[in-house]
């Protein structure tokens, strides 16, 4: 509901695509900047502790947003401020609650439908809370969509203080930060496996993701609506996402998601030129659960093949690189979107970026049989090349 508002709010107080994604650029720019330090600090900490504190923080960040708002004192400058502080936040939280995933799950093989599940609460979410935050807006306003994400949070804090889990498995406690920063990165880079995950991950998020940011635009300028029409878009992406999100957490084990991740940019690339050829509501509403089941899956099997294949006692610091990959790298998307919606328009930013996805699956597949044989390998030495996945958990709030 919050994302929702602040991209709506945004547009209407200014009708400027450059500012549109210059929030969504401040939103994500530290997350890009600041995942690979706190890798380090998750590898260092309790996980549990981390993630408390960071909720409490995203927390009063909402509240904050919603008081600035209910004081009718909110300007352009404080958005942009807020979204840097929540940048901050996610930019600690989102590898701490990835590193913390594997703390909840007591078997290994488990670990497909634990991501998997969680990937549907999110978009569970996601499917409503737009849907609800453009009703609200056009009900209440704004304000009420910050002061319900910042309550949210109450619930979601009592539920991680219940929670009893096992001690972590820590890196070497160096003095020297950047060297073990440095390790990290030397570990992920190393692996081909992990090196083509995460450069295509990266390459997806630049130009496919930036299609939410134009949103605003497309609801009103193309599609003729308001922050309704902004919500049963978002809305719609998140059905075919939690079609994609109840597909993984079906899956047995982790044999064939190197396929998936292959064909997925096809799909989203695919989505978004087609959104940005539709002129019509009901023909947009019927392609964002492509987009949404093609940013999901290669996500969440991105998300299944790194926490199986990496080390331990490295996952924080890896994990950051796929928050820096997956979010991190959004800004630098929202930010050219801004500004080539600017010169060509949304739709033809759009067609761009989804022709952008299908070059990217098309040099990973070329790459796919030398990193197939790679991963099997490390699969056996794991003892789960032939493990079947029969149970489910729940992963923290997003």
């Amino acid at each position: 509901m919050q994302t929702t508002a602040v991209a709506w709010l945004v547009w209407r107080l200014s009708h400027n695509p450059v500012l549109l994604g210059l929030v969504g650029f401040s939103s994500r720019i530290p997350t890009f900047l600041l995942s690979p330090f706190a890798g380090v600090l998750v590898d260092r900490v309790n996980k549990h502790r981390l993630v408390i504190f960071s909720q409490l923080l995203a927390m009063f960040q909402a509240l904050i947003f919603a008081g600035l708002m209910y004081a009718h004192c909110l300007a352009i400058w404080h958005i942009i401020a807020l979204s840097l502080l929540l940048g901050f936040i996610n930019a600690l939280d989102v590898p701490a609650r990835q590193s913390f995933l594997i703390k909840m799950i007591e078997r290994r093989e488990d670990l497909t439908n634990a991501i998997a599940l969680n990937s549907s609460m999110v978009n569970g979410a996601r499917l409503i809370g737009p849907a609800i935050a453009g009703l609200v807006i056009a009900g209440t306003g704004e304000a009420f969509c910050f002061l319900l994400n910042g309550l949210s949070y109450i619930a979601v804090i009592i539920g991680l203080l219940m929670m009893r889990v096992q001690p972590d498995v820590r890196a070497a406690h160096s003095a020297d930060v950047l060297k073990t920063l440095q390790d990290g990165f030397r570990y992920s880079w190393n692996s081909p496996v992990i090196r083509f995950l995460l450069l295509l991950l990266g390459l997806v998020s630049v130009t496919g993701a930036c299609y939410s940011q134009l949103l605003p635009i497309f609801a009103q300028q193309v599609l003729h609506g308001d922050a309704r029409t902004q919500g049963f878009l978002i809305s719609s992406a998140a059905i075919g996402a939690l079609a994609g999100a109840l597909y993984m957490a079906g899956r047995r084990n982790v044999h064939g998601l190197e396929k998936i991740i292959a064909w997925a940019p096809v799909v989203l690339g695919m989505g978004v030129i087609f959104l940005g050829l539709s002129p019509w509501l009901w023909l947009s509403l019927l392609i964002m659960p492509i987009i949404g089941i093609g940013s999901m899956v290669q996500m969440a099997a991105t998300n299944t093949i790194l926490q199986t294949v990496v080390d331990d006692d490295k996952r924080g610091r890896v994990m950051s690189f796929y928050t820096m990959a997956f979010m991190g790298m959004v800004p630098i998307g929202s930010l050219l979107a801004g500004f080539l919606s600017k010169l060509i328009g949304a739709p033809k930013t759009t067609i761009l970026s989804g022709v952008c996805c299908i070059l990217g699956s098309l040099v990973f597949v070329r790459h796919l049989p030398r990193l197939q044989k790679i991963m099997y390998r490390i699969y056996g030495k794991k003892g789960i090349a032939r493990m079947r996945v029969d149970a489910a958990i729940v992963a923290p709030h997003s």
